[in-house]
């Protein structure tokens, strides 16, 4: 049997296209004005680009994990999926089409700042960002420490690009619309929508790199989105937007925080070399409770003495890293990560090094968010 082209593929995907009007959006406000709700009644949703598997493109429609990420611009992405006319009045933003994994600090404070600006806007309701599944749950949380408002901010993700067989993007892309759109996610924090679950983005996490359901929490989902209808379940306790101390506005760089992973018969130069080439603050990604091995105490000890933030986090998947427990943490002057995994605990250590380099600060902010 003759195979069909990917390029036929997704024209075949992309065929039910949008009216312009759907893919523009609504005109801007005037300045110092309150536009009007939608016409339409619907909410009006901004979707952000940043590239990832979502846009990605495969040889054959049987690959599902060997493909070009990145490959489909914002207004393909929307025009696949007609069933997001019926939800809401959106229009796209391409703010970059790279993978995932490529994201640096400068994108991360660039994209933030382009979604605060958006949700500072009267007729802007909610906002979607693509985004690829490597690095999501870094972005997501970042965005839900510094971009300080109660609309709903959306990532979604796929594990299958658009041209393969059972392809997940244009669903998930579909359910973070209507969460975007839905008043009931108002207040919620950044949250992420794949595989019909609606996931904290401070508390999801990628545990499988080939299934769809690639994404979990310890505490479970906040909800579920089932036929265009969000299903809720539990809410955030840890601050958030509008409670966020954070605030983009003001964040203009970020320090530099490495991550050591921990195991058995380790060397002290990952740690000096990070320190060397920057790091103001060290992630250990320690076994079990973030154990520090005997033989490397002094090295952390010596690097905090010269003025390093040592953070103890934990390469175990669940659980939460107790202070003062496997070390004597007030004693040696270190902070411990709570029950963040250690990219989310580097996330959480740039943004706090931005405000303070206070030990008990530090680690007040660690219990806080």
């Amino acid at each position: 049997m003759r195979r069909t082209a990917p390029a036929t593929l997704l024209a075949l995907m992309i065929a039910g296209t949008l009216p312009v009007a759907a893919l523009e959006g609504p005109a801007p406000a005037a300045p110092g004005t309150t536009a009007p709700a939608a016409a339409s009644g619907k909410p009006r949703v901004v979707i952000v680009a940043t590239g990832g598997t979502i846009a990605g493109a495969g040889a054959d429609a049987a690959n599902s994990a060997t493909y070009q990420a990145a490959k489909v611009p914002v207004d393909k992405l929307i025009a696949a999926v007609p069933a997001i006319a019926g939800v809401a009045e959106v229009r796209g933003e391409q703010a970059f089409q790279i993978a995932s994994e490529s994201f640096t600090n400068a994108q991360l404070i660039q994209l933030a700042k382009q979604v605060s600006a958006l949700v500072k806007r009267d007729d802007v309701d909610g906002v979607v960002i693509t985004h690829g599944t490597d690095t999501v749950e870094e972005t997501a949380y970042f965005l839900d420490l510094v971009v300080k408002t109660d609309k709903p901010i959306v990532m979604v993700a796929s594990m299958r690009p658009s041209t393969a067989i059972s392809a997940d993007g244009a669903l998930n892309l579909l359910d973070a619309v209507v969460v975007a759109g839905a008043k009931d996610a108002r207040a919620k924090g950044v949250l992420l929508t794949m595989n019909d679950e609606i996931q904290a983005g401070r508390d999801s996490t990628k545990r499988v790199n080939i299934k769809p359901s690639a994404f979990v929490s310890q505490w479970g989902p906040l909800g579920m989105v089932v036929e265009g209808k969000t299903y809720w379940f539990r809410a955030p306790v840890k601050r958030h937007g509008t409670t966020s101390e954070f605030d983009i506005d003001g964040i203009d760089a970020l320090p530099d925080v490495a991550i050591v992973y921990g195991s058995g018969n380790m060397h002290p130069e990952p740690y000096t070399t990070a320190v060397a080439g920057g790091a103001k603050a060290i992630i250990h990604a320690g076994t079990g409770n973030g154990s520090v091995a005997g033989y490397l105490v002094d090295t952390l000890k010596d690097l905090r003495s010269k003025g390093v933030q040592i953070i103890r986090s934990s390469r175990v998947g669940d659980g939460f890293v107790l202070r003062n427990a496997e070390q004597p943490d007030d004693k040696y002057d270190w902070v411990v990560a709570h029950d963040l995994n250690p990219q989310k605990a580097k996330i959480l250590a740039a943004v706090a090094l931005t405000k303070t380099q206070d030990t008990k600060e530090l680690q007040r902010i660690f219990w806080e968010y």
